[in-house]
């Protein structure tokens, strides 16, 4: 049988250094058919220029704008040739191996729309990211990973259906792509994985989890931790995941918990905490969508 291309795409903001490590552990892979694009997302600070100069087999795209997560992973797969596109962070690294167990799942069942490896902490190596994740609480718009956080003892080596797959690591048909459209630049950062996969399961996909495909992923080298810029755009892109997939009788509930709940909570949380910078960030992303009340983009799906 012909071996299908793999079209290996990676968004790289500042940090150049550390695509450089993920395109370092890539050209030790033994998958034998890849093409690696790497998007900059219009770097500030730090010169991309050593990435195409230090790995001149890459395809590299440096847009003009930052286009966020959505917008920049895009941008790759409109360049992309191959039959399947694997979306891997920049503070990723992977083993040689990696690539062959995704390919096979996919190949042997053409109702999967998208797989994700096992993914795990770069610094804490025995210890899990991703093994699976739980459905959304349609209500309070949060899910938790499988085994996130627990030493990794083989509890979870055998393939499952997820109900999300993970941003760090994930590989779609080019086909799945054109069927459900690109994933949703409204996003901008965060939550666009997991509507790209409830869009994906909607149209009859399933989605799977890949036990022996392993990344170890470093997280949060663009963003921090607990930083504003992360506070309003997980806030905001929260509420974007509520009005573009819940709909009917839930999305009253999921609102009305939303309002008078969970965002009164969680700005008087950063009120006693003391955590200005945080508040002005929550009470923005809440500000946003009263702005954006009747704005149509944001149920727009960019298509290839």
């Amino acid at each position: 049988m012909e071996i299908p291309l793999v079209s290996i795409i990676t968004v790289s903001y500042n940090h150049p250094d550390v695509t450089c490590a993920l395109l370092e552990s890539l050209r030790h892979i033994t998958y034998p058919k890849i093409e690696i694009i790497v998007v900059d997302n219009a770097s500030p600070h730090d010169d991309p220029a050593i990435i195409p100069m230090s790995y001149p087999e890459i395809i590299f795209i440096q847009s003009k704008e930052n286009l966020g997560f959505a917008g920049g992973n895009n941008l790759g797969i409109r360049r992309a040739k191959g039959k399947y596109i694997l979306m891997l962070n920049n503070d990723a690294e992977v083993e040689a191996g990696f690539l062959e167990p995704l390919v096979a799942k996919l190949e042997s069942n053409h109702n999967i729309g998208a797989v994700s490896p096992k993914i795990k902490f770069f610094y804490q190596p025995d210890t899990i990211q991703f093994s699976g994740q739980a459905p959304m609480n349609p209500y309070t718009m949060r899910s938790h990973g499988y085994g996130h956080g627990a030493k990794d003892n083989g509890q979870f080596d055998r393939d499952a259906l997820t109900n999300y797959v993970h941003g760090a690591a994930m590989m779609i048909p080019l086909e799945v792509i054109k069927t459900v459209g690109l994933m949703a630049e409204i996003y901008f950062l965060y939550y666009e994985e997991l509507d790209w996969s409830a869009r994906i399961r909607a149209v009859g996909y399933e989605l799977w989890y890949v036990h022996n495909s392993t990344v170890m992923h470093k997280e949060s080298m663009s963003t921090g931790k607990l930083s504003p810029f992360k506070t309003f755009y997980m806030n905001r892109s929260r509420l974007l995941y509520l009005r573009r997939n819940v709909h009917g009788f839930a999305y009253m509930i999921a609102l009305l918990y939303q309002v008078f709940i969970a965002i009164p909570k969680n700005a008087l949380t950063f009120i006693v905490k003391r955590q200005k910078g945080h508040f002005k960030a929550y009470a923005e992303a809440a500000m946003w969508h009263i702005k954006n009340l009747f704005n149509s983009n944001i149920h727009i799906n960019p298509t290839l």
